[in-house]
């Protein structure tokens, strides 16, 4: 699945030939993503202006003269900017055509991904306004993972994926800056002090603005917008390592079931 650094990667492709351009048209192929693609969205968007574009999460939102669109890349989605009369392929579900004869297509072979169009302020949307602080914005900070960790019992791994509390920390990065800041995934995130919180929120930082200016990591659905692959793999420490030896103590990373998702660790440098 995309994670943050994959959309951000994909924003800051597509926005420089998106941002002021007028919609010409809206091309649907297939209505049936995540949430259907209303009847009426091609009318609604007809002849506005995309006024600018962002991130929230693993969101990409279009601002536009009246409400915006939102857009999730699913499992296996992945945007490009072409020439409109390239011809489509199967899983290209959706054109959003320019102005000046290009259009935004949405690929997504497996139809999890969301393209919404709201009326209203992108924000108040419900699938975004409950989601966390940014890990990269000035909101996050040990002090804040500290606060908020008082009183749980979960698993600090569990802890940081919850987009309630903060967006965007999938589980390769968890378990990256888990490994960085030393700290044991599977330990209580009520039990960790402040001290350990700074180091941790420090680590989410560097590991994801790592991955952003490295492209991304590799994974088997995701791309490029230009269609090249990501590269931040290269640079992972545990993920997907198990068995083999920890780049710091030269232990065998191991590897086990939190919160449904596979973790990986070292028992030695992480405690």
């Amino acid at each position: 699945m995309p994670e943050l650094p994959e959309v951000e990667t994909t924003l800051r492709g597509i926005a420089p030939h998106l941002s002021g351009r007028r919609i010409h048209g809206l091309r649907v192929r297939q209505r049936r993503l995540r949430y259907p693609i209303v009847t009426g969205t091609e009318a609604a968007l007809a002849g506005q202006q995309i006024q600018g574009l962002r991130r929230r999460g693993k969101y990409l939102l279009l601002d536009l003269e009246r409400g915006g669109l939102l857009i999730h890349l699913g499992m296996s989605g992945s945007l490009r900017v072409l020439p409109e009369e390239t011809p489509a392929g199967p899983h290209d579900h959706v054109d959003l055509c320019l102005e000046d004869h290009r259009c935004l297509r949405l690929r997504d072979p497996r139809r999890f991904g969301i393209f919404l169009w709201t009326p209203d302020l992108l924000d108040s949307h419900p699938l975004i306004r409950h989601l966390g602080p940014e890990p990269l914005g000035t909101g996050f900070n040990g002090a804040y993972l500290y606060a908020a960790s008082r009183g749980r019992r979960a698993a600090v791994k569990t802890f940081i994926m919850d987009a309630k509390l903060v967006v965007g920390v999938g589980n390769i990065y968890a378990n990256e800056s888990l490994f960085m800041a030393g700290i044991h995934p599977s330990r209580p995130c009520g039990r960790i002090g402040a001290a350990r919180y700074e180091r941790l929120a420090e680590a989410i930082r560097t590991v994801l603005n790592k991955a952003i200016v490295q492209g991304g990591t590799t994974l088997r659905d995701f791309i490029h917008e230009d269609g090249s692959p990501g590269y931040f793999a290269r640079e992972l420490k545990v993920y997907g390592l198990a068995g083999q030896p920890c780049s710091s103590c030269g232990d065998p990373v191991r590897q086990r079931r939190i919160g449904q998702r596979s973790s990986f660790y070292c028992p030695r440098c992480q405690k």
